[in-house]
């Protein structure tokens, strides 16, 4: 407790960079009351994901999913929530499919290789981050490791980082293969990584976007490289100097032209889980940042709008009502003065999320092997 009262007016001073630069993580805390359900008001102007076809809106059977893991563990996982205040919901939603849920040890292996956002590393030893999600998956035959990313690092440096984290997962008989998940920028770094080092694409089974800046942020525009230098003097900080390309990675000029000129790799599935909170569900810190991206489109997660998350040609599997900040680092669980006072939305189950993502994964890779047998 006194390492966050006595960081916490430093953090006070980097709240406009820390914001600007779409730093992933940096407070956590609490939610205040309980939330509240959220469906979106499909209005014209707003911008949707362009979803290609019914059979990549797969929104339906992953609310079964969670659901179903949601009510199993709610007596054992932090922080829960039932399922309708988990998702938001924007109609026409598809039904799910009605087929049971596996919520034992899984047959078929897979390690999540969890790849984190902006500044990740300068505040690593303030999070003090727990391994309540690692130590949850590992009970059904799923690990989890983090990769060792440049927080102010550019998408091309980041890409050999994941190469290299890639290429040292050991193999083992079952034939385990990977699911790279990037957050935040680290979407964009996840797809820099494939784009440059074909030689991890065998190892690699599927890629999530969470929270992803696919499409860029209107935020960077506001932006110089120079600003994020100062992260590093955030107290404990152990992360390396800007190296001159992390904001105009994620600037929508600089994204859109990427997407345009690199489709999907074949042969790995894509998916897509997006954060669109209900108002009263953006912490108090990120409220700023809400609202200015509400000129544009109120449907944003304070960092990112609803359209620019979504990975083209990956499967929708949600709209999750949380901030941006709150499907990645459980602070308030070591932090709860800072989260009380600022960071007071983040309070997200993000044990059962990730479970029931890496569930729904596992299923489909197993019908897909059916297939293939056949």
């Amino acid at each position: 407790m006194h390492s966050a009262i006595s960081n916490f007016p430093s953090a006070l001073l980097l709240r406009h960079v820390v914001l600007g630069a779409l730093a992933a993580v940096l407070l956590a805390g609490c939610a205040s009351t309980p939330p509240s359900p959220h469906t979106l008001d499909v209005d014209p102007q707003i911008r949707l994901p362009a979803v290609p076809g019914t059979a990549q809106d797969r929104r339906g059977r992953f609310r079964e999913v969670l659901c179903s893991v949601l009510e199993a563990r709610k007596d054992a996982l932090p922080d829960h929530r039932d399922c309708d205040l988990a998702l938001t919901r924007l109609e026409p939603e598809p039904a799910g499919t009605g087929a049971p849920v596996e919520l034992g040890t899984v047959q078929r292996k897979l390690s999540l290789l969890f790849v984190p956002g902006v500044g990740w590393d300068c505040f690593a030893d303030w999070l003090a981050m727990e391994d309540t999600i690692p130590r949850h998956l590992g009970q059904f035959g799923f690990d989890m490791h983090t990769v060792p990313i440049d927080g102010l690092g550019s998408s091309a440096s980041n890409a050999m980082r994941i190469r290299d984290s890639v290429l040292a997962m050991p193999r083992d008989d079952s034939g385990r293969k990977l699911v790279l998940m990037g957050y935040s920028k680290g979407a964009v770094d996840v797809q820099v990584a494939l784009a440059r080092h074909p030689e991890i694409h065998h190892r690699v089974a599927a890629v999530v976007s969470l929270a992803g800046v696919i499409g860029g942020s209107p935020l960077a525009e506001e932006m110089d490289e120079d600003e994020l230098d100062v992260l590093k003097h955030f107290p404990g900080a152990r992360c390396a100097p800007v190296d001159g390309g992390v904001i105009n990675d994620i600037r929508p000029g600089t994204r859109r032209a990427w997407l345009d000129s690199h489709p999907p790799v074949p042969g790995i599935a894509y998916y897509s889980l997006i954060t669109v909170p209900a108002p009263s569900e953006v912490s108090r810190l990120l409220r700023s940042t809400y609202k200015t991206l509400a000129l544009t489109d109120a449907n944003n997660d304070s960092q990112v709008i609803l359209a620019d998350q979504y990975l083209p040609g990956s499967a929708l599997l949600g709209f999750l009502n949380a901030d941006h900040w709150a499907v990645a680092v459980p602070i308030a669980r070591t932090h709860g003065i800072v989260g009380t006072l600022l960071v007071d939305r983040n309070a997200y189950p993000r044990e059962a999320l990730y479970e029931a993502l890496m569930r729904l994964i596992a299923e489909d890779m197993h019908k897909t092997e059916t297939a293939l047998a056949r």
